[in-house]
């Protein structure tokens, strides 16, 4: 983490040379001039501008835009953000304007905004950030009934100190980061099978990034649960969620933004039962990521990237809602490698639904069987619900070998 108290960086803040912080941050997060324009809906040619200022005007709007992104200690830029009522919970509170407090930071190596101490919100902050982000990781080689109880337990450490803060501002920064944990605990109570859990842990995500004044972070949120929703069946309901997070959206949005959506947009036309509207938005998905194709890493708070073949992996699940194996490509090698092994357990489930569609038994029940021993290896209840339903879809009084041998595994089987 840069340190903010640096002697470089109180020099900068005293003179007000606000873009040279800017770019400190920038490169320190190893971010090109473009992808942080990109980020904030800026040109790289405005933030060249921005940081090549030196001492002088700056436009406060985009100061406090990159501030945010960044996550610069938004005294630091001689600013903190405009006010804007929001509401913690059911505490309404207000987030108020404070200009040159930059000076304040030269004089003291720890700036106080109200009772509390900047370098200390942001320091528990990133401090939360970080264990959220290390949970996330070991989501790919865990047991999601085992990370739960620990996920859950961090993130009502964060609500704690949010309820004990000392001033709106750390509130409202905790607030971004209970909504990234709600997010998680959401994710793996789905993995477990407890659909009302994760709704729940949407909600609080969704409302959470509403009181910590992040709209991008709220529509990626929102189309969480809509994702959620359209897997579950609930297409019509996907669509609302998908229109809300569109409108979230502010002008400038990162452009996975519009890929993602539009591929969850799919997911919920292909719930209704809708194949030429699903075909479109995945189109359109696919259209944003070429845009997009310079291979650039996700930006926050998108964790991984939204390329090609996410799409395509998309496109197989509307294909085993739709029942169309014709969808399916033929080399679902890249498909497969996206994601982590549960995440593409579930992907080998939605293949062997195409394939079942298309009359290849043996072949389908084979791919599911490794997915269920996936499932079993990480006791992911998403996965072996998956299993049951693809299996009530085959009858046969005499069923072959795979599908005897698919029987033997998911038997006696209760997560």
């Amino acid at each position: 983490m840069l340190n903010w108290n640096s002697e470089v960086i109180r020099e900068a803040s005293r003179a007000r040379d606000y873009g040279k912080i800017i770019e400190l941050a920038r490169t320190h997060q190893r971010m090109t001039q473009a992808q942080l324009g990109r980020a904030c809906g800026l040109s790289q040619s405005a933030i060249s501008r921005l940081e090549k200022r030196a001492v002088g005007a700056y436009a406060m709007d985009l100061l406090l835009r990159v501030s945010q992104h960044l996550e610069i200690p938004a005294a630091l830029l001689g600013l903190a953000e405009a006010p804007v009522h929001v509401r913690i919970g059911t505490e309404s509170v207000e987030r108020r304007q404070f200009l040159g407090a930059a000076a304040a930071v030269a004089v003291s190596p720890v700036l106080d905004i109200a009772t509390g101490c900047i370098d200390e919100v942001e320091h528990q902050a990133s401090s939360l950030r970080l264990v959220t982000t290390s949970y996330r990781r070991l989501d790919g080689s865990t047991s999601s009934r085992e990370l739960a109880q620990a996920v859950r337990s961090h993130l009502r450490l964060i609500q704690g100190l949010i309820g004990a803060a000392a001033s709106d501002a750390h509130r409202i920064r905790l607030a971004a980061v209970a909504s990234e944990a709600a997010s998680l605990a959401a994710w793996l109570a789905w993995d477990t099978g407890d659909n009302g859990s994760a709704r729940s842990f949407y909600g609080a995500s969704i409302k959470a990034a509403r009181s910590g004044a992040h709209p991008l972070l709220a529509a990626y949120q929102t189309g969480s649960l809509a994702q959620f929703e359209a897997h579950a069946g609930n297409g019509a309901m996907a669509l609302n969620l998908v229109e809300r997070a569109r409108g979230l959206l502010q002008p400038g949005s990162p452009t996975v933004a519009d890929a993602w959506l539009s591929s969850v947009e799919a997911l919920g036309h292909a719930a209704s039962g809708d194949q030429r509207s699903c075909d479109r938005a995945l189109t359109r998905s696919r259209a944003a990521v070429h845009v997009n194709a310079d291979g650039e890493p996700p930006p926050w708070p998108w964790v991984f990237t939204f390329d090609e073949a996410k799409v395509d992996s998309f496109r197989v699940t509307c294909s085993a809602h739709l029942g169309l194996p014709r969808w399916v490509s033929g080399n679902s090698g890249p498909v497969l490698a996206t994601g982590h092994a549960k995440q593409r357990a579930l992907l080998m489930l939605d293949l062997a639904a195409g394939q079942l569609a298309a009359g290849q038994v043996e072949a389908a029940f084979a791919i599911a069987t490794e997915a269920l021993k996936t499932g079993l290896q990480y006791r992911s209840g998403r996965i072996v619900d998956k299993s049951r339903a693809l299996r009530r879809s085959f009858s046969s009084s005499s069923p072959p070998k795979a599908v005897r041998d698919f029987d033997d595994c998911l038997h006696g089987v209760y997560l």
